[in-house]
């Protein structure tokens, strides 16, 4: 599986700074990627071994102290007090690119690990694959449809393909499995997530809690973020509940999309919005079945956002000119993604919809944004679709199939 964007990405951040993170879900290729890295000036260490973690727990300074160009440490968060030897060591020595890192928990949930690298690390995310990863395609979606470029893509798809590409989800691991295969690969690794991952980030007392909490953020992906409403049917408290979705965005399970509040308008919603980060954990999670879903507005709706989302997440992480946003205001106008770009404040405005024709009415919301809250700036608006065919629905507003997101 091709992950160029990402190798470029490593191959840049090491030669600026001192410390690189690949942080990211468990089976998600971090660990193929930084072994690209090996070599007789590189020195490999797993902290799934369990006499390297005693070792690093032991003497962690003498384990970060070794005669290579770069040190890479696997699963750092198995031994985060491994943090502040590497602190020390890259106060040192300012050469960029000593340690390279990765780790399937965000750094800043991990107990102990309180010594800041900041200035000296630098972040990249990796996600499960997404549909232009697994084929291999470009990067330019978002290039092309900030400048309103946009061409039919080079092989159509029908709503069961693309359905079928939401269902399969990114994670390597599960290409080429029959659906029930993958289903049950996605419950092993929820499980496993939850008995081995979360006792390296969060004490959870209650694991069947947690894992109905898994099957009711499966149920709230692409919806507005509210606490009490989550934890009503877990009969456990309210600072409970927050923490355990905390240690499931830790995890990299969920991520939450904050909304677009620029300018004044004093209306705008301010909740944020809840995905999954994979479409197939979801729809496992869920027990989905595709002839049960297809057919189904709500669920094949809030698959297909779902799916978009991953799409949109990978492009957004490879370029640091972007930004994701949700729209939302008490007039209940609501826009599922907006991206702005930094060098100019453009915006970029998404409606995803499942079916497989648009009419002009499902522009509305995005024509009164444009018009009432783009304030001048570079605007553009699409509504994605399951159908074959761009169409233009007026200036700089167009209808675009979802297929696009990977065709370059």
């Amino acid at each position: 599986m091709c992950r160029a964007g990402n190798q470029a990405q490593v191959l840049q951040r090491m030669q600026d700074r001192r410390v690189l993170l690949l942080s990211g879900a468990r089976q998600c290729g971090k660990t193929t990627l930084a072994r690209q890295w090996r070599s007789d000036r590189v020195a490999y260490v797993t902290l799934d071994d369990p006499v390297a973690r005693e070792a690093a727990r032991t003497d962690p300074l003498g384990f970060v102290r070794r005669r290579a160009r770069t040190l890479i440490i696997d699963d750092i968060q198995r031994a985060p007090d491994l943090l502040p030897a590497i602190k020390l060591i890259v106060d040192e020595d300012h050469r960029p690119g000593q340690v390279l890192l990765t780790g399937s928990s965000h750094l800043s949930a991990i107990p102990r690990a309180h010594e800041s690298l900041a200035g000296r690390i630098a972040n990249i995310r990796l996600r499960p694959l997404s549909v232009g990863e697994q084929k291999q395609a470009g990067a330019q979606f978002l290039a092309r449809a900030f400048a309103g470029e946009f061409t039919p893509p080079a092989s159509a798809m029908t709503r069961n393909a693309l359905a079928e590409l939401a269902f399969a989800g990114g994670y390597p691991e599960v290409m080429g499995l029959s659906m029930n295969a993958r289903r049950a690969w996605h419950r092993d690794y929820i499980g496993a997530l939850i008995e081995r991952d979360l006792r390296d980030i969060a004490r959870v007392n209650r694991l069947n809690a947690m894992r109905k909490l898994v099957e009711i953020v499966a149920a709230w992906s692409s919806r507005y973020m509210s606490i009490a409403d989550i934890g009503a049917d877990l009969s456990i408290k309210r600072p409970t509940v927050e923490a355990y979705l905390g240690a499931l965005e830790a995890l990299f399970l969920i991520d939450r999309v904050p909304a677009w509040t620029r300018g004044d308008y004093d209306r705008v919603g301010k909740k944020d919005k809840l995905f999954m980060t994979d479409s197939g954990l979801m729809a496992s999670s869920l027990n989905w079945r595709l002839e049960n879903v297809i057919e189904n507005a709500d669920r094949i709706g809030k698959l297909m956002e779902t799916f978009v989302y991953t799409q949109l997440a990978a492009l957004i992480d490879l370029n640091d000119a972007y930004r994701l946003y949700h729209y939302r205001d008490r007039e209940k106008r609501e826009i599922d993604f907006i991206v702005e770009r930094d060098s100019d404040a453009a915006i970029l405005a998404i409606e995803v919809k499942s079916a497989l024709s648009v009419k002009g009415d499902d522009f509305r919301h995005i024509r009164w944004f444009a018009e009432n809250m783009s304030d001048g700036r570079p605007f553009t608006g699409i509504v994605l679709y399951s159908g074959k065919a761009v169409f233009s629905f007026g200036d700089r507003m167009k209808a675009v199939p979802v297929s696009a997101i990977w065709q370059g």
